[in-house]
């Protein structure tokens, strides 16, 4: 396959500091058990899928140009993604939740390109491509369940976390990729699922991320579709998982509802799930995210949505009633009478309007942090956002003039006004002072030889969320996780069994001509522990109606059965798919 790199505009339009993210794929690193082990999977996914998915799903495997028979290259994908609005890009297993959902605002597909080993073949905790390749892009041409997934990112990626939330980011990452290592050792393990433990277990009250987490969790990741007594799957952890596709279906799995109730109940992601939720339909999905946006944050701003962003210790937003924007790290507000009138930053800070960062306001400016009054003049119905210039010119906030602004809650702003600046409605929503102290009672807020003093001008605070109003007026380029994924070791052992899996792979694709025979008797005297390939080989025998090397790849099948009673069911699950003659 193809290594060049295809393009598609949505890609190229990413900001920086989400192609920080991106990875090659490399996919020579591929090897062929690799290949087996999307081949198994996908023969599998499709035959039982195509009776319990959503109808999206194999239509969606055409749509989206992925093969049954190999790995896809996600670059070479972006030509067919780009005909539904689509794009795909390659990570390192899993990234923040606030950039994985900012990339579904930009309509494209994340994908962790590493795969799952062939004794994790039924399910893995880590991300890998056939979870997110073979399990969201089908989906994705659905363009009502599409439009419900950008929509998703667009809103998750303005949740306020806790600092909890990262830490649980980073636990769970870890956990994934001890997981999925070969040689991790118990120790390891069980540290990590210790440390999980502990956070899950003392998150306190959870935030606007866990929350939308798990909205995403029993949505995107894991939603059934349809009614309660005969539900389809849609959720890519389910789509890619044929053990818990299967499991997801029997009684052991309690099916509820769907409804905004799933923003308050989290999940395990190293264990089945003992309930799942039903969407009567994509339209639903919608519904319920706009509900639940109602009560971010993102949408009713005040006291609590300041809280919030002081508690997360990280950059937000906080967005007045004139529109004016203060993006920075918040650790202070002051209230009156359960209302914001004082917020704080520390740090670098930047103003904008409308997303965009306004001249001569950006961090450098504000290198040390900024504060402002919220609200209203004490005494004084009109807002200084409402004032027309007459009125502006009757209390003294006119270029020059020196004055005591008094707010409510006992906040005094004095100095000599410099300037204004307006928005594009003409309202003030900055005013500029010189040698201007500005406290709070008796407590000083800024003192006159700090330098020049700007205020924002807002009566409210109308919206609060994380991350800057201007990306461009950060450096986001700096994440380093604290864990990269484990690949898979060489070794002369592993190299010959790999040998052995190209050589049944280019028979399968007539490249070359192998001694299948031969092939079989090497696996049953040198490879006690593989049995994939002995299913490869039963299925070249099958189509041949080589009945003798059948019969002999089926007796050591029933070999491996006996020896390997954990994964018995897999090997039965390989010769059903084989011997029942149905086109995948």
């Amino acid at each position: 396959m193809s290594e060049h790199f295809v393009s598609n505009p949505l890609i190229d339009r990413l900001p920086q500091h989400l192609k920080q993210f991106i990875k090659p794929q490399n996919y020579d690193d591929y090897t062929p058990i690799n290949q087996a082990v999307w081949r198994y999977v996908m023969r599998k996914n499709v035959d039982y899928l195509s009776k319990v998915a959503h109808h999206s799903y194999v239509d969606g495997l055409t749509k989206t140009g992925l093969s049954v028979d190999e790995i896809p290259n996600m670059y070479g994908m972006n030509r067919i993604l780009k005909e539904i609005g689509w794009a795909a890009v390659a990570v390192d297993g899993f990234i923040p939740p606030n950039a994985f959902m900012e990339f579904q605002a930009y309509n494209v597909l994340v994908i962790a390109s590493d795969i799952r080993q062939l004794e994790h073949i039924e399910y893995t905790p880590a991300p890998d491509i056939i979870h997110e390749g073979a399990g969201h892009a089908p989906i994705i041409a659905n363009p009502e369940y599409a439009e419900y997934l950008r929509r998703f990112g667009e809103i998750g990626c303005k949740a306020i976390s806790s600092h909890k939330d990262y830490e649980m980011y980073e636990a769970i990452r870890l956990l994934s990729i001890l997981k999925e290592a070969e040689d991790a050792s118990p120790e390891d393990i069980a540290a990590a699922e210790k440390r999980v433990d502990e956070l899950q277990n003392n998150m306190g009250e959870l935030s606007e991320m866990a929350q939308i987490r798990n909205l995403h969790w029993w949505t995107v990741e894991y939603g059934l579709i349809g009614s309660l007594d005969d539900p389809k799957i849609y959720g890519a952890g389910l789509l890619s998982s044929i053990g818990e596709s299967s499991w997801c279906m029997t009684d052991a799995v309690q099916k509820l509802p769907y409804s905004i109730a799933a923003a308050q109940q989290s999940f395990d992601i190293t264990k089945p799930q003992p309930q799942l939720f039903v969407t009567p339909d994509f339209a639903h999905l919608s519904l319920v995210l706009e509900e639940f946006a109602n009560s971010m944050s993102l949408r009713t701003g005040g006291l609590s949505g300041v809280k919030k962003l002081v508690s997360s210790k990280a950059l937000g937003t906080v967005e007045l009633s004139t529109g004016l924007q203060v993006s920075g790290v918040f650790t202070n507000v002051i209230s009156h009478e359960g209302k914001p009138i004082y917020i704080q930053t520390t740090g670098k800070t930047a103003l904008a309007y409308r997303e965009k960062e306004l001249v001569g306001h950006g961090t450098e400016t504000h290198k040390d942090g900024f504060g402002s009054p919220i609200g209203k003049l004490k005494g004084i119905n009109l807002a200084i956002e409402d004032m027309s210039p007459r009125d502006l010119r009757a209390y003294d906030i006119y270029e020059g003039e020196r004055v005591e602004l008094v707010f409510e809650g006992d906040l005094t702003v004095e100095g000599e006004i410099i300037t204004g600046s307006r928005n594009l409605q003409g309202e003030i929503i900055i005013i500029s002072f010189r040698d201007c102290t500005v406290k709070h009672g008796d407590t000083v807020l800024f003192r006159p030889e700090w330098g020049v003093y700007d205020m924002a001008v807002g009566k409210k605070i109308v919206s609060t969320f994380s991350g800057p109003a201007d990306v461009r007026s950060f450096d986001l380029i700096t994440h380093v996780p604290s864990s990269t994924t484990i690949k898979a070791k060489k070794s002369d052992e592993r190299s010959a069994l790999e040998a052995l899996y190209a050589a049944v792979r280019k028979h399968r694709n007539g490249t070359e001509t192998a001694n299948l025979s031969e092939i079989l008797q090497t696996l049953e005297t040198r490879f006690p522990e593989d049995w994939l390939l002995a299913v490869e080989i039963l299925e070249l025998a099958h189509a041949d109606e080589n009945e003798a090397l059948q019969n002999a790849a089926l007796q050591l099948l029933e070999t491996r059965k006996e020896s390997r009673k954990e994964i018995a069911h897999l090997i039965q699950n390989g010769i059903e798919l084989v011997l029942k003659l149905e086109q995948v």
